[in-house]
């Protein structure tokens, strides 16, 4: 099969690689009907992650069972399925207590940049649909194997309630579905902190109150000045560096909740902040299994979008093209076709 191959940072290639197949009979192997670049994907691209290349990447995709393992039973071949990143048994404690990113049997998508995917824990993590999907519902189904359910996450964690005031720390995709997370969630303001204006447009799209078009200090001011010197009810940090953050503690007031889903690169927390300003902090992999069911009857009533935040398709021989628009930030997401 073609698949997309990290060979070494700035170096994606697609190559020729075994079929994904069966190896345990709780597997089953997907035909990717579309798959995406993911803002972490850049980490390891941009030489920021510890990576053995070469080796295959992308953990974003949606297709059709291929075949099933002797185990399988909730999936057949010819169902289209949504592909959370985080392969789960939905059984285990973990699993049963709403946490499936922490499954005793934890598995990952590893090739949702190819023609296919192995799917680990089948019988728990495919969500199938019935019958095939709309082609314009396509985008939308594909920010459900991670995107949408991480940024629900981020709100989750941060416990936005009616009425908050909601700020959300980083205008990628993850963000951006931050932001209609908390709109969702019901939070009266959302404050999106972008300085890109296709992330604004489609951040306001999603229902953001205001946008704040500043980093570090000046954001945290601005962000200050709408809450009347109060600060956030909730933050969503959805970068993950040390300086998003700081950023996303500085905006939140007293007895607020950060809740953060950026893949963590330098971030060094400082308790004691956090306990002089009663701050809280919750989040990390977002259990996509769990969310799964209730996002999907919103994309398919209609009721949300998600899918806005590509703003670029590729052909899979194209990917490369895909990750320097995204690295320079040229591309909100891509979205990536086998």
């Amino acid at each position: 099969m073609r698949a997309t191959i990290l060979h070494a940072p700035g170096d994606i290639r697609v190559e020729e690689v075994p079929d994904a197949a069966i190896e345990q009979p709780t597997d089953a192997v997907v035909r990717v009907v579309a798959g995406c670049i993911c803002g972490s994907d850049l980490w390891p691209y941009r030489g920021l992650n510890a990576a053995t290349p070469p080796r295959t990447i992308g953990h974003e995709c949606i297709g059709v069972v291929e075949e099933v393992g002797s185990a399988v039973r909730s999936v057949r071949p010819g169902d289209f399925v949504i592909v959370p990143f985080c392969h789960s048994d939905n059984t285990c404690p973990h699993c049963r207590a709403g946490v499936q990113s922490g499954c005793s049997n934890l598995g990952f998508t590893v090739s949702g940049q190819a023609e296919y995917a192995r799917v680990t824990q089948a019988d728990g993590t495919l969500v199938a649909l019935v019958g095939v999907p709309d082609e314009h519902l396509v985008p939308s189904l594909l920010t459900l194997s991670d995107v949408m359910p991480t940024g629900w996450h981020a709100s989750v964690a941060a416990r936005v309630k009616p009425g908050d005031t909601a700020v959300v720390v980083g205008d990628g995709a993850v963000g951006l579905c931050g932001v209609l997370s908390a709109v969702l969630q019901g939070a009266e303001q959302v404050v999106a902190l972008s300085r890109h204006a296709p992330r604004q447009e489609v951040a306001r799209a999603f229902g953001a109150t205001h946008v704040v078009a500043a980093r570090g200090e000046e954001a945290v001011a601005a962000v200050r000045e709408l809450t009347g010197g109060l600060g956030a009810d909730a933050v969503l940090e959805c970068v993950g560096t040390s300086e998003s953050m700081d950023t996303a503690i500085d905006c939140a007031r007293p007895g607020a909740t950060v809740g953060f889903v950026g893949v963590p690169h330098g971030v060094e927390i400082d308790a004691g902040r956090l306990f002089r300003r009663n701050v809280a902090l919750a989040g990390g992999m977002a259990p996509v299994r769990a969310y799964l069911p209730q996002l999907l009857d919103l994309v398919l009533d209609g009721r949300i979008d998600p899918g806005q935040v590509f703003d670029s398709t590729i052909d899979l021989a194209d990917v490369a093209e895909g990750y320097r628009a995204m690295d320079e930030r040229r591309a909100i997401k891509v979205l990536v076709r086998p």
